[in-house]
């Protein structure tokens, strides 16, 4: 059998193009074998099944032989040349013309595939890192703050005939381009009209604006408003990135959050008095003390792999990246208890920030993957079980019950990946230098170094 004649070369920073070309006779094979795979399965009137002739199967079914053959030796001939290439791809591959090129018989047939890949690059020195880890302790007001965030979580909906600041619109939105082009269309949307401290800026579709509240107003179930604004550059639909867009909401109704009683959330969670609830809200919140504090040493750790690592990366970040790099936020949110909503708002924030921002998460998603590999790290079914449950306590469901959860939403596969990256980053830990501070200590200390690396971007 001929070997098909394989090309590799640069389609710019972290992208292989690979051209490949296979020979006429392993064409005419496919398409031969295609072909019989048919004529046992085919069935036209007047003929039994796998009784028609190949002439009539050739005529009548033709373009899927042709389309089922390209698809088979494509795949094929891509997953051989990664692999004798020895390419670490990541993503899915991008195929130009693909769709409208024809395999011939006696022809060979040649197609090109663009591909993202690891970029090469050293690990700086992993022993030693300097690392501030923050003294925390639960204050009563601390509990406080958790006890009154728990009755707006659990209170209950008030519906309203007009909006005020701070009020839930629940409505149906449609979002468009100039030309009139349909991007998202959508019931069952949840607005809320920027209450006083955050006005004028708010959120509607995954997106920040930053005068929802003057483009929005105070409107009533019924009333239609229309919010301009522009597709973030760093959104996961490249379609969307710097277009003028219009968003159509119509309001179906208008609710306040009412919030509980303390002593109502005593009896709903079955506890025997307010004391016995802050001791519980106390005993979650020392617990979630730790994962932030474990996230706020990931983070000092993270930033010096970014300064100390040199990288040539793409200059634009593609929408498979860009959907990487949120679903590892929304995750590592999701993992520290943040609430959903918040959860999204940050995401929103996120698709607002500026394109620098996206490129510098996908650094560190090569960096710490490459460190992950190096320090032989693995993750394991127990370790993935015991995520879900501990990302259940925070939730207040049952372990199977956020599992579903996850797997509904599409994160389910994004929990391997958060553990790699956690158990990475605490390998290099261990061998860090750490010195605990006061949390305003620490504080005075981050600043210092963000103010840090803003000096060396300017230099």
């Amino acid at each position: 059998m001929v070997d098909n004649k394989v090309s590799v070369t640069d389609a710019g920073p972290s992208r292989k193009k690979i051209n490949i070309e296979i020979p006429a006779e392993t064409v005419a094979q496919s398409l031969g074998l295609t072909l019989d795979t048919l004529l046992t399965q085919a069935e036209i009137p007047g003929f039994r099944k796998g009784r028609v002739p190949k002439r009539l199967v050739e005529k009548r079914f033709g373009g899927a032989i042709n389309q089922q053959a390209k698809e088979a030796m494509v795949s094929q001939a891509y997953a051989k040349a990664v692999e004798d290439h020895k390419l670490r791809v990541l993503g899915n591959p991008f195929a130009r013309d693909l769709a409208n090129s024809e395999i011939l018989p006696g022809k060979p047939f040649t197609f090109e595939i663009e591909v993202e890949v690891l970029p090469e690059f050293d690990l700086p020195k992993l022993d030693g890192i300097p690392v501030n880890r923050p003294l925390i302790e639960v204050a009563d007001a601390m509990v406080d703050s958790e006890v009154t965030k728990l009755c707006i979580q659990e209170g209950s909906l008030d519906e309203r005939t007009v909006a005020e600041p701070g009020d839930y619109l629940t409505g149906t939105a449609e979002m468009t381009g100039p030309d009139g082009k349909v991007y998202f269309q959508s019931e069952g949307i949840v607005v809320q009209v920027p209450p006083a401290d955050k006005a004028p800026k708010g959120m509607i579709v995954g997106l920040v604006v930053d005068d929802l509240s003057t483009q929005i107003g105070l409107p009533k179930p019924g009333d239609v408003v229309t919010v301009k604004t522009t597709g973030p550059a760093s959104h996961e639909n490249e379609a969307l990135r710097d277009l003028p867009l219009s968003i159509k909401y119509t309001v179906v109704r208008v609710d306040r959050i009412i919030p509980a009683k303390e002593d109502d959330l005593v009896a709903r969670f079955g506890l025997a008095d307010a004391p016995a609830l802050r001791a519980a809200l106390r005993e979650r919140m020392e617990a979630r003390v730790k994962i932030d504090q474990q996230s706020a040493m990931r983070m000092q750790v993270a930033r010096y792999l970014l300064e100390e690592t040199k990288m040539v990366l793409p200059q634009r970040v593609t929408s498979e990246q860009a959907a990487r790099n949120f679903e590892r936020r929304r995750m590592e949110a999701l993992y520290r208890g943040v609430d959903p909503v918040a959860i999204e708002q940050q995401i929103a924030e996120l698709r607002a920030a500026s394109a620098g921002e996206a490129v510098r998460d996908l650094k560190l998603f090569f960096i710490v993957d490459k460190a992950a590999e190096g320090l032989g790290v693995s993750v394991s079914e127990a370790e993935i079980n015991g995520r879900i449950a501990q990302m259940a306590i925070e939730r207040g469901v049952r372990p199977d019950q956020m599992r579903q959860q996850l797997i509904q939403s599409g994160q389910a596969a994004s929990i391997h990946g958060q553990i790699r990256e956690h158990k990475a980053l605490d390998a290099i830990l261990a061998k860090a230098n750490i010195t605990d501070l006061s949390l305003p200590d620490f504080n005075k200390a981050i600043e210092a170094q963000n103010q840090a690396s803003a000096s060396k971007q300017m230099l």
